[in-house]
């Protein structure tokens, strides 16, 4: 099977990455399967970016990538822009997409209201991230749940094309994670750069206390005497996702019973997080302090990835009579 996915390089990669996309991603890797990751920094520009920042957030993304266990032997890592054809493919497939279903992406609706001006670019990127799969020729693209209407489109646009001229795209199949959403730390919205309720996958161990400690927990538990709920606290959320099966009933235990106090409960999962990000960081700063070799990799990453995708570009430029 051949899997896709990336990922922008807009900053820290946090948990709700790691679980939510990362974990998949090595799992897929392991599984044996054709994998594809790249990084997507020309969806990165849909938004204003600062070009030297979004130059270095691309080499620190690609560090993480390695960091948490994707191996450029097994997966082939590039940078999106590396790949012109995905651009190409793009255009041929913006000329098959209907108006009425891009207006309904509900994506663009909502990052479009947190924007002054919206571009062209933000309104099409579904119409590239269908051209991402496409161009391979994926067969499952794993996802979180805010993207299947993406992956719906990609699936619409290889009908049509495959209809009006000869079938050779496979509909990709969305392949969603056990974890559809990790729940940040203010214990409202999900774990996000954005609303900076993040722990980063490479943050100092200080830092990651220094968020963890004021973090929400249930309003109930005013002092250590008041039993709490666990399935309302964002504490115990993340204590189901990271920590073992022994101290997850620990902390429920603890809190419907009142016998630890929510700091207990959080340095117990503080534990639990250093036992996960500790080797990722230290493979992280290890990476970032050769960045010629990263970029190494993403050079090659890109060759592997161009003739696949040149393959693919020069199939679809013959039906449409773009060559002569």
């Amino acid at each position: 099977m051949r899997v896709v996915s990336g990922m922008q390089p807009t900053g820290i990669a946090h948990l709700g990455n790691y679980f939510g996309a990362f974990a998949n991603w090595v799992k897929l890797q392991q599984e044996g399967h054709e994998c594809f990751y790249f990084i997507a920094n020309q969806h990165a520009i849909t938004v204003p970016q600062d070009g030297a920042q979004l130059s270095k957030a691309t080499v620190e993304l690609a560090a993480t990538y390695l960091a948490v266990g994707l191996d450029p032997e097994k997966s082939t890592i590039f940078v999106q822009s590396d790949v012109p054809a995905h651009s190409q493919l793009a255009w041929v497939l913006t000329c098959l997409a209907p108006m009425g279903q891009m207006e309904r992406m509900v994506q663009f609706k909502e990052k479009a209201e947190k924007q002054h001006s919206s571009s062209l670019g933000l309104f099409s990127y579904p119409v590239l991230q269908a051209a991402d799969i496409l161009l391979y020729k994926a067969n499952m693209v794993p996802v979180g749940i805010d993207q299947a209407q993406h992956l719906e489109l990609s699936r619409d646009l290889a009908q049509k094309f495959n209809n009006q001229y000869k079938p050779i795209f496979p509909e990709p199949k969305t392949l969603h994670t056990k974890t559809t959403k990790v729940v940040g730390l203010d214990g409202k919205s999900k774990m996000s750069k954005s609303f900076n309720n993040y722990i980063g996958l490479v943050e100092g161990s200080e830092t990651i206390w220094k968020k963890l400690a004021p973090a929400v927990t249930d309003p109930a538990r005013v002092t250590k005497s008041d039993p709490g709920n666990p399935e309302i606290c964002n504490i115990y959320a993340l204590h189901k996702l990271i920590s073992s099966e022994e101290d997850v009933l620990w902390a429920n235990d603890g809190c419907k019973k009142a016998t630890i106090g929510c700091i207990e409960c959080k340095k117990k999962l503080y534990e639990h997080i250093e036992k996960l990000v500790g080797p990722i960081r230290e493979s992280y700063n290890s990476l970032i302090e050769k960045p010629k070799d990263i970029k190494e990799i993403l050079v090659l990453g890109a060759k592997k990835a161009s003739a696949v995708a040149q393959e693919t570009l020069n199939e679809v430029y013959e039906l449409i009579g773009f060559t002569r």
